[in-house]
Protein backbone atom coordinates (compact mmCIF):
# COMPACT_ATOMS: atom_id res chain seq x y z
CA UNK A 1 0.00 0.00 0.00
CA UNK A 2 1.19 3.22 -0.57
CA UNK A 3 1.78 6.01 1.83
CA UNK A 4 0.79 9.80 1.32
CA UNK A 5 1.91 13.02 3.27
CA UNK A 6 -1.03 15.06 3.24
CA UNK A 7 -0.54 18.72 4.41
CA UNK A 8 -4.13 19.62 5.27
CA UNK A 9 -6.00 23.36 5.79
CA UNK A 10 -9.32 21.75 6.30
CA UNK A 11 -11.29 18.30 6.44
CA UNK A 12 -14.87 18.16 5.65
CA UNK A 13 -17.42 15.25 5.89
CA UNK A 14 -20.40 15.02 3.56
CA UNK A 15 -21.96 11.96 1.24
CA UNK A 16 -20.88 11.58 -2.20
CA UNK A 17 -23.47 11.62 -4.55
CA UNK A 18 -23.76 9.62 -7.79
CA UNK A 19 -23.74 11.43 -11.04
CA UNK A 20 -23.92 9.83 -14.35
CA UNK A 21 -21.07 6.64 -14.62
CA UNK A 22 -19.19 8.78 -12.13
CA UNK A 23 -20.21 10.51 -8.46
CA UNK A 24 -19.81 13.89 -6.51
CA UNK A 25 -18.71 15.57 -3.93
CA UNK A 26 -19.88 18.98 -3.00
CA UNK A 27 -17.06 21.10 -1.20
CA UNK A 28 -17.40 25.41 0.35
CA UNK A 29 -17.70 27.56 -2.83
CA UNK A 30 -14.28 28.84 -1.43
CA UNK A 31 -12.60 25.73 -2.91
CA UNK A 32 -13.36 26.72 -6.46
CA UNK A 33 -10.09 26.42 -8.35
CA UNK A 34 -8.27 24.47 -5.63
CA UNK A 35 -6.69 21.30 -5.74
CA UNK A 36 -8.32 19.05 -3.68
CA UNK A 37 -7.80 15.17 -2.49
CA UNK A 38 -10.40 12.88 -1.60
CA UNK A 39 -9.61 10.19 0.80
Amino acid sequence: MDRHKLEDHEVIEGEVKPTGNGAHVLVPKRWRGADVKIV
